[in-house]
């Protein structure tokens, strides 16, 4: 089996691992990286790190003309469920791990905010570092510099996708410690450019990374993809 991720644009990401089709943080109309809409889309799982409108604009959407399986922080999943009538929805919380066809999926802590765009509260900001047949990928949505990254690290990480922008999350500095602490074997910035307080020069960060880690840093353009 092959699983592809391509990088939609900021934070949004499509996953094809054999028949299953998987969207990470659905944020399409208003995300000037991409001309995709929530009628192009066809998925059947989503996974939503927080609640920030830059992350989950098109969920409700995507998740309603799709019927796709919902995973997130439990506030995320009743708010949902009670506010947009899904139904098909898994909560979960830190360490939680839930078995999915595509192998299996780690809700893993992040250090950030997750309020919801109707102003209720969501929960926590969260990771996912997800088993693959063919690896295992950390996606650490949008998160500072922690040290327990150290524990994330000991799951073997074959891919990570890690943001750089600056402001909001980590910049390129402290990104460039994560890759250190995580020691994936390629990385992926993402989380840059998209608006001005997040601007960076992801091919310097790439040059950085490749010249003081033994880790790959690939810099995708919108709509490229990696395969595992």
């Amino acid at each position: 089996m092959t699983t592809r991720v391509t990088f939609v644009g900021h934070a949004t990401f499509l996953i094809e691992s054999g028949e299953s089709r998987i969207l990470i943080d659905p944020f399409l109309v208003d995300n000037p990286a991409t001309e995709l809409t929530p009628a192009d889309v066809q998925v059947d799982t989503i996974l939503v790190t927080h609640g920030h409108g830059d992350h989950i604009a098109d969920l409700v959407e995507v998740a309603s003309n799709t019927n796709a399986l919902v995973v997130s922080m439990v506030e995320i999943s009743r708010w949902l469920g009670e506010k947009h009538g899904l139904t098909n929805l898994h909560e979960m919380n830190f360490g939680g791990t839930v078995q999915l066809p595509f192998g299996s999926v780690k809700m893993v802590p992040a250090v950030h905010t997750s309020g919801l765009p109707d102003g209720s509260y969501g929960g926590l900001p969260a990771g996912f570092v997800i088993r693959f047949p063919e690896g295992t990928v950390y996606f650490a949505g949008d998160t500072a510099l922690f040290l327990d990254m150290e524990l994330i690290a000991r799951a073997g990480i074959d891919l990570a996708f890690l943001p750089i922008g600056d402001n909001y999350t980590m910049g390129p500095d402290d990104a460039l410690e994560a890759v250190k602490i995580l020691n994936p074997k390629r990385v992926v910035p993402c989380h840059y450019n998209t608006w001005p307080p997040i601007e960076q020069d992801p091919a310097a960060w790439a040059e950085r990374v490749n010249e003081q880690t033994d880790t790959e840093c690939i810099v995708l353009g919108s709509g490229q993809t990696i395969e595992l």
